[in-house]
């Protein structure tokens, strides 16, 4: 049998070998519960926060939308109210010396190398056609060279010039010169 002497250090040693986890302390168990109860509370924060971002990103994307629309919708209105005071200006133009236009609402585009083309095609030199426009051969001379570009208000004269043809061209450039004294 076993004395006491002999069980005391078996006890002993058995002790030692079990694992006995340290014990907490209550600061410990303070600062725990303290993390968890701040955590529980942050997620419902942010949890609100969260979608109230969610909803302004929304609201951002609406009235981006609604800004692009608008934009458009000026647009639209400036193209409207810019052909509407061309729309004035033509009616006043109207007879046998308005322009020929293009198709409506395209922009006419000087060419230099359509005038020279067309008037080669009517038959006529720089000097008679200067006097046709009533501007002098040296401009004729430089907007069919590229130097330079008519002015808006000629630009009308141009393309009457251009929609002429070889009889009615050449009949208006003797008219003034036949009434012109000599």
């Amino acid at each position: 049998m076993l004395t006491e002497a002999a069980v005391l250090p078996l006890t002993v040693w058995l002790c030692s070998m079990s694992y006995h986890p340290p014990m907490t302390t209550f600061a410990d168990s303070l600062k725990k519960e303290i993390a968890r109860v701040a955590r529980k509370e942050l997620r419902d924060e942010l949890a609100s926060l969260r979608k109230t971002a969610l909803l302004q990103r929304a609201e951002l994307a609406a009235l981006k939308k609604q800004t692009r629309a608008l934009q458009v919708q000026l647009n639209r209105l400036g193209q409207a109210s810019a052909q509407g005071a061309r729309q004035p200006a033509q009616a006043a133009d109207t007879g046998p010396a308005a322009a020929p236009r293009g198709k409506p609402g395209r922009k006419v585009v000087f060419s230099a190398e359509r005038l020279k083309l067309q008037r080669a095609r009517l038959g006529l030199t720089q000097e008679q056609a200067a006097r046709l426009l009533g501007v002098s051969s040296l401009s004729i001379w430089k907007w069919e060279s590229g130097g330079a570009v008519p002015r808006a208000s000629r630009v009308p004269k141009l393309l009457e010039l251009l929609a002429l043809g070889k009889r009615e061209a050449l009949a208006r450039v003797e008219a003034p010169a036949a009434s012109e004294p000599r």
